[in-house]
């Protein structure tokens, strides 16, 4: 039996997608050591693993994500947050692995100062990977622009224009702090964001059909192993089994990025349809208040579950962890995309058939309440992808992933710089 340390951010939506393969690994007899922030270590997820927090200090530097400025602008500011958590990180790993001596090491994707010193033990390590993987490929858009597949000379000119803009773009912002971290490190440069993910012995990417786009061409360490599908338990709340019309989910992100706006435009555009309607507004709790309507309730957090299986159609802000689980469920999905991977994943939903996209930039009442009607009429898609999602993969597909680890051979980049 193996080893595992396991280095995670301090971001719920990053933790729980860990769960069910975690378990999986558990249960097959492994011995799991995770990290990961102070505020989630106590937790049902914590069952059966050897769970530590993460150095205090890296849980206060901010990452901004907002909802404000461009798609850039974004970026820059997030990945100045993770990078400057690196050190922190590095230092943190690194007495991990003197403390667990781990035969595996898997590292969080936004974990860079980790990833950097997992790459430096020169033990087995893979990354692990909760969203989209950002690699080009055949007949694969450019990541993060929320653009359909080309479907014509046009639009595979446009893919072989916009690609290298892209990775330039994620290269500008990620390679300068990422490079001068390494070379504290002693490892040698890295000339694209691509190489970060195929540096590692395996990415394990935490989705898989019908979101992720068919690839004949991916690299031989990265592995798609399915959306690993997991929500804290809890028991269905009084209110919401009571009689009535059907209900409506309506999600902002569990990692406060700005986005209240959507619950606000939802209570408008829903007040006087024939639904119910119940919020959850996470971290943006406290940072908005929302006008009255008699069909609408609003809470900080409520178990998904209990809520999918009455629900007729999620609204949500695109994030992963919440279409996986609206898509696994059959309910249709109303992507609201605000920024991150947001984009992505909301046109994923729509090339799947689960549901539509309607971009924050053109959200108002009425066009969510139009988007609404159109998603609640598009069902069949959405079971149909349910069928799709649940044949994916999932935390025994994982744990078979993360066991071959450390026999795998090495990726040629990794071992000649070894």
């Amino acid at each position: 039996m193996a080893r595992y340390l396991v280095y995670c951010t301090t971001a719920p939506g990053h933790l729980f997608p860990l769960v069910p393969g975690l378990r999986a690994l558990r249960d097959r007899g492994h011995e799991i050591h995770l990290r990961i922030g102070a505020r989630l270590v106590d937790g049902p997820w914590a069952d059966g693993l050897n769970v530590a927090p993460t150095d205090p200090r890296i849980d206060e530097i901010e990452v901004k994500a907002d909802a404000t400025g461009s798609g850039p602008a974004q970026l820059r500011r997030a990945l100045a947050g993770l990078m400057s958590r690196g050190p922190l990180e590095r230092a943190d790993l690194q007495r991990a692995v003197a403390e667990v001596d781990p035969d595996v090491i898997l590292v969080d994707t936004n974990a860079y100062g980790a990833a950097i010193a997992a790459r430096a033990s020169g033990r087995p390590w893979g990354i692990v990977l909760p969203s989209l993987v950002a690699l080009p490929g055949k007949g694969i858009p450019p990541y993060g622009l929320g653009l359909a597949p080309a479907r014509g000379p046009l639009g595979r000119l446009r893919d072989r224009v916009l690609w290298p803009v892209v990775v330039r773009k994620f290269g500008a912002a990620m390679l300068p702090p990422l490079n001068a971290m390494r070379a504290d490190a002693a490892l040698p440069p890295l000339t694209s964001p691509i190489d970060y993910f195929q540096e590692a012995d395996r990415l394990l990417v935490l989705t898989g059909d019908p979101l992720e786009y068919p690839r004949s061409d991916a690299p031989e360490q990265v592995r798609f192993v399915g959306a690993q599908i997991y929500d804290p338990p809890g028991e269905a709340p009084a209110w919401l089994t009571e009689d009535g019309d059907p209900w409506v989910l309506v999600t902002t992100s569990t990692d406060y990025q700005g986005d209240e706006r959507l619950a606000v435009a939802a209570v408008e555009a829903l007040r006087d349809e024939p639904v119910r309607v119940v919020i959850t507004l996470a971290d943006a709790y406290g940072h908005v208040e929302l006008p009255a309507a008699a069909n609408v309730r609003v809470e900080r957090f409520v178990p998904h579950g209990p809520v999918l299986e009455r629900a007729a159609a999620v609204i949500c802000h695109s994030g992963m962890g919440i279409v996986h689980k609206a898509i696994a469920a059959g309910v249709p999905v109303v992507a609201v995309p605000f920024g991150r991977d947001q984009p992505e994943v909301a046109r994923r939903v729509v090339e799947a058939g689960a549901g539509v996209m309607l971009p924050a930039r053109r959200l108002t009442a009425q066009r969510l309440r139009d988007a609404l009607r159109t998603a609640m009429s598009r069902r069949a898609g959405a079971l149909n992808a349910a069928r799709r999602i649940r044949a994916s993969g999932g935390g025994e597909s994982f744990a078979t992933e993360a066991e071959g680890l450390a026999s795998a051979p090495r990726p040629a980049a990794a071992r000649s710089a070894a």
